[in-house]
């Protein structure tokens, strides 16, 4: 370590690396939600395919020798003075690796692939998936800097940013909500006056369909069935806001969330996940020119793509598959999709998506 606590720069290790290998206005309207179901549900059948195979080094002579024990004297001399750094190189903490920084922008290709034989246990849930880097809960959603909009206040915005958060954490990360229970905090955030969407909230959890289907909303788990494990969700996503009809502040969320569960059973061990996208736009609006309560928003659109969470079973819960239902069920008929993928925007992935086939998730 430096003066003054700093560590190694990045450059100098990577030149250090090279050199070594190289051997060197109106009255108020009623809003109306275009909220439609546009979800592919896919099984996953395949497992995740090597990003990097290990190659065993050749056998040097002497001068071989020198270069790795320069090596390891380097090596030693970095973890008594940067263990912390060590630890991020070679995931510590029981196979973590260094988290991401919160997604500010879409990116521009998928994650790596993990090594397959990494698969998820109780004590790793999340071990051979992309999401050991995510964030847990609200932390991996990223919340942009309020400023001035629309009919509201930079501190108005802030707030609203913030129930807006809010309510992706009520809807897909409270405990309660995931194993089954009515999402009554999320429900309060949402518009009273907003006929349909109420139609379609009253209906769905009493009568469950692809038409009224909570899950376009809201992550549950039939409790009978499976149990998470653990309490941590992964999410990575990010809100962004802009200025709509009428002064108001239309904010869009699009967050995956990763869920890992086993069979709710005692003792069961064996680990699955199930991924869900969604990708929810809401409408805070003016008092003074829509029918709205204070503090509540009215939808836009929401959609939906889940892996392992079952296709075209409308039961109102999310269904996962085990090992056992995977080998006796037949394979999706429709297009591979990768769920950690969020290079391609939800509309893409839903006009890629066809409703009417089962596809296949290239790892889970």
């Amino acid at each position: 370590m430096g003066k003054g606590g700093e560590s190694i720069p990045d450059e100098e290790w990577e030149r250090f690396l090279r050199e070594a290998e190289a051997g060197t206005t109106g009255a108020p309207v009623e809003p109306s939600a275009r909220a439609r179901m546009v979800a592919r549900r896919l099984e996953v059948t395949d497992r995740p395919e090597p990003w990097r195979s290990h190659q065993p080094a050749r056998r040097q002579r002497r001068k071989g020798w020198y270069a790795f024990g320069l090596l390891a004297a380097v090596a030693l001399l970095i973890v008594a003075l940067d263990p912390e750094r060590v630890t991020g190189w070679f995931g510590g903490g029981g196979g973590e690796s260094t988290p991401l920084a919160v997604e500010s922008e879409r990116p521009d290709q998928p994650p790596p692939t993990v090594a397959a034989a990494q698969q998820a246990t109780l004590k790793e849930p999340f071990k051979g998936s992309p999401a050991v880097r995510w964030g847990d809960g609200t932390d991996g959603i990223g919340l942009p800097e309020a400023h001035a909009t629309g009919w509201m206040s930079q501190g108005q915005v802030a707030q609203a940013l913030k129930k807006t958060r809010d309510f992706l954490d009520a809807s897909s990360l409270d405990p309660g909500v995931l194993r089954g229970e009515h999402p009554k905090k999320a429900i309060a955030l949402i518009n009273p006056h907003q006929q349909d969407v109420q139609d379609y909230l009253a209906t769905a959890f009493r009568s469950p369909s692809r038409e009224n289907d909570p899950l376009l909303l809201f992550s549950r788990f039939e409790k009978s069935k499976v149990r998470l494990v653990g309490d941590v969700v992964k999410t990575r996503g990010r809100i962004t806001y802009r200025e709509g009809k009428r002064g108001a502040v239309v904010v869009t969320t699009d967050v995956t969330y990763v869920y890992p569960v086993v069979r709710a059973a005692a003792g069961s061990d064996e680990v699955v996940r199930t991924i869900v996208r969604r990708e929810v736009v809401m409408s805070w609006d003016d008092p003074a020119k829509v029918v709205i309560e204070p503090g509540t928003f009215s939808f836009v659109s929401y959609k939906v793509d889940s892996t392992n969470g079952g296709c075209d079973t409308f039961t109102g819960y999310l269904n996962p598959k085990f090992e056992a239902e995977r080998a006796t069920s037949s394979p999706g008929d429709g297009h591979e999709v990768d769920p950690y993928n969020r290079s391609k925007s939800m509309k893409t992935r839903m006009r890629e998506a066809d409703d009417a086939r089962c596809g296949t998730a290239t790892r889970s």
